[in-house]
């Protein structure tokens, strides 16, 4: 039996859109970026009513209050995403000087109609439709002073007409702005990881930095594009050598804190992150780089079977630690797929890219196909975001699994006929699915869709497991 030549990188559905976490505290610099002043952190949720109080006046209508303090929470969540500060060597997070930032009053007292409204929706903010960063709603009172976004008394202005908040938005930063439903609170610190990284280094820093350095390179050609896969390089050290050189920095090849930072702020700045142009990070490049890859905090349902994977080996003679199947890629599941990569001489990234990806299901297709179906053990793993259809060939792993649990199911259900084990979704898959949902009351298509495969999934847990 020959083991398939070619499967798809990783496998699993699209990312959802992808939340920026508010912080639970803001540090504020109270006065101009370069003056000597006081930085004070305060909790987030109060540095957003202290704002509202001091920028707007509470008999407004509503409508123009909340599309105002969506604004406001925007530009303090861009400043923390960017980095804007404290990538530029500052100890803090946004200034409280309105040449720069927003007006900020240190310990006054809040409005009780703004106040009420930030409760409610300080952990909102504004996006361009199809972007992840928050989006710099720069605004001006409108009168005293014109700029390129919101007006503040022209907001009240429209919210008298009838304008919703939304409605508001868009007329002052176009129509394909949207605002974020809610995001999660979160622990929002600098986004060095506290050591150098170097030659052989790997992980999620590493894999970030390679991202930040081939947008770069699109500017500054002189800098050459690295393979984005978490592992620290002779080719990433290239690239980090030429970015040195290219922005008058020491030579080294080590990324430290200055470099990060610099890096950071180049790639803030060629993207134009915290302006109203910005070219943003838009969703499907995230998704079009993050399909190619599993890393840690992913919580796809595809990280199931990585687990699997990986415990499967562990009981066939592979010295690996055993890992707990939660759906999570947390450090334990890290810390087996560098093991693992340690054992097949792949560089030790702890993050599965293809290549780790088809030697693990290579490993574990000899495995699966030899091993009595009975003594096959599946847990549950929900519908991973592929259509399987015939003619697919062996393009993806989850047909291997579909094909043992409808072997499992046939030796319960004789009506179903087993299909072949062999990872392709051949006629014997498609007759053996087409009977499964004649039986289970769906519609007999012969392809295994989200309803198919979770029904699939259902079928086979309550049977194996009863």
């Amino acid at each position: 039996m020959s083991i398939p030549e070619t499967i798809i990188h990783i496998p699993g559905a699209a990312l959802p859109h992808i939340i920026v976490p508010f912080p639970l505290t803001i540090t504020v610099h109270l006065g101009a970026p370069d003056e000597e002043a006081l930085n004070v952190t305060v909790p987030y949720i109060d540095y957003i009513k202290n704002v509202a109080s001091s920028e707007l006046y509470p008999t407004w209508p509503e409508e123009a209050l909340r599309a105002n303090i969506h604004a406001i929470t925007s530009i303090a969540m861009s400043r923390i995403f960017t980095e804007w500060y404290r990538g530029r060597g500052y100890d803090f997070d946004i200034t409280n000087d309105t040449r720069y930032d927003q007006a900020y009053v240190h310990e006054r007292g809040f409005f009780d109609t703004v106040a009420n409204i930030s409760n409610e929706i300080f952990d909102q903010y504004v996006v361009r439709e199809g972007h992840i960063e928050p989006l710099f709603t720069t605004f001006c009172d409108g009168r005293i002073s014109q700029c390129n976004g919101m007006y503040q008394w022209g907001s009240v202005d429209l919210a008298n007409q009838g304008y919703t908040p939304l409605e508001i938005l868009r007329y002052y930063y176009g129509n394909d702005v949207t605002i974020v439903p809610f995001s999660a609170a979160g622990e929002v610190v600098g986004t060095y990881p506290g050591t150098p990284l170097a030659l052989g280094e790997s992980g999620i820093p590493v894999f970030r930095m390679q991202h930040s350095l081939n947008r770069i390179s699109r500017s500054y050609p002189a800098i050459p594009v690295v393979n984005i896969s978490g592992y620290f390089d002779e080719t990433t050290q290239a690239a980090v050598r030429a970015f040195q050189q290219v922005f008058n920095l020491p030579v080294t090849g080590v990324v430290d804190s200055v470099t990060w930072y610099r890096i950071r702020r180049i790639y803030v700045a060629v993207t134009r992150l915290a302006e109203l142009t910005s070219e943003g990070l838009l969703i499907s490049d995230l998704i079009d780089l993050y399909s190619h890859v599993l890393l840690e905090g992913d919580t796809r349902p595809v990280v199931v079977l990585l687990q699997y994977y990986l415990n499967l080996l562990a009981e066939n003679g592979f010295l690996l630690p055993e890992v707990t199947i939660t759906g999570n890629y947390g450090p334990e599941t890290t810390d087996a797929v560098t093991a693992y990569q340690n054992l097949k001489g792949l560089p030790p990234a702890g993050i599965v890219n293809g290549e780790t990806w088809n030697s693990l299901y290579r490993d574990v297709y000899l495995i699966l196909v030899n091993t009595p179906v009975q003594d096959i053990y599946l847990p549950s793993i929900s519908h991973m975001g592929v259509i399987y259809t015939e003619g697919m060939g062996s393009e993806h792993p989850g047909i291997l699994i579909l094909q043992i649990m409808l072997t499992f199911i046939s030796q319960n259900v004789p009506e179903i006929p087993p299909p072949e084990r062999n990872g392709t979704f051949g006629p014997a898959t498609r007759k053996s699915v087409t009977a499964f949902q004649n039986i289970y009351e769906l519609e007999p298509t012969g392809i295994v869709n989200a309803v198919t495969w979770n029904r699939i999934n259902e079928v086979y847990q309550s049977l194996r497991y009863q």
